[in-house]
Parts: structure tokens; sequence; C-alpha cells
């Protein structure tokens, strides 16, 4: 089954937002196969966007990553890559759908309250970045044969 991985970041901790974003991919039927609530160090930023060194953007983008808690998630499911873009709207708020995660939520392009990986390949690297393979769980969701066919 496909997996990706999904980051909130810190201002969606420091608002209060973790439950009723979590609440809308299990709505979907997404599956949660690991989480964690942690601290992204200077390493680790910089490996998450390394495809932007070099941009305006990285360093503000790595220190804000930086400055507060994330919830580091691997969703699985049928599509989950697909779903969990669409789920989250477009980067930029203000072009995101109403009713998507960022339509809702954020405030802005560099507070847009969500990180989700966009291909099958980048959820690969993202999730060996933030998770062990111990780490992640496998295990059959109740009520998943009501999702698909």
């Amino acid at each position: 089954m496909e997996k990706t991985f999904i980051m909130l970041k810190p201002d969606a901790v420091q608002r209060g937002l973790v439950g009723q974003i979590i609440a809308r991919f299990e709505a979907k039927g997404c599956k949660l196969v690991g989480m964690k609530l942690m601290s992204v160090d200077q390493a680790l930023a910089e490996q998450h966007y390394a495809e932007h060194k070099g941009k305006s953007f990285f360093e503000p983008t790595v220190q804000y990553i930086m400055s507060s808690p994330v919830v580091a998630m691997v969703w699985e499911g049928k599509n989950v890559v697909a779903l969990a873009r669409e789920l989250m709207g477009a980067t930029n708020p203000a072009n995101a759908n109403p009713g998507s995660i960022r339509g809702s939520f954020g405030m802005d392009i560099s507070r847009n309250v969500i990180h989700g990986s966009d291909s099958v390949a980048s959820a690969e690297r993202e999730i060996a970045l933030y998770f062990r393979p111990e780490e992640l769980c496998d295990y059959r969701k109740a009520g998943e044969e009501w999702l698909s066919e």
C-alpha cells in the first residue's frame, strides 16, 4: 500500500490545529502508520529542504521549521500521495481551495501549516529521514473493507 509523509509545521502545532488536521486524513480513510511530535535540528532541516538550497527562502524555511515542534506522520492508503495533496490544497493558501487544509488554516505561503510529499519517491525519501522502519506500524485498520474495492 502506498505511503506518504506529512508534517504539521510549527504554526499548526502552536495554533492547536493538530487534531483537526489529523481528523481530515482519518475522515478520508487514510491509515496512520507513524507519528511523532519532535523538534527538527539544523541537520535534519537542511536535509529535508536540500532541493531548495541556494534559493532565497531556504535559510528562513530551515530556521522556521526548527522554531517549534512539528508533528511528523506517515499515512498509508490507496493513492495516498495524491489524496494528501488534494486534502492539503495549494502551497500558497491564497490559491488553495476553500475547505482544503491550507485554504482553511493557512495564513500565507510561509505559514501554511502542513507539508506533504509531492511524489511516491519524495515520500520514501522523507519517511526515511524522519522514521526508522521499526517505528512504522503494520496493522489492519477496522473498517478497511468499507473504503474501497
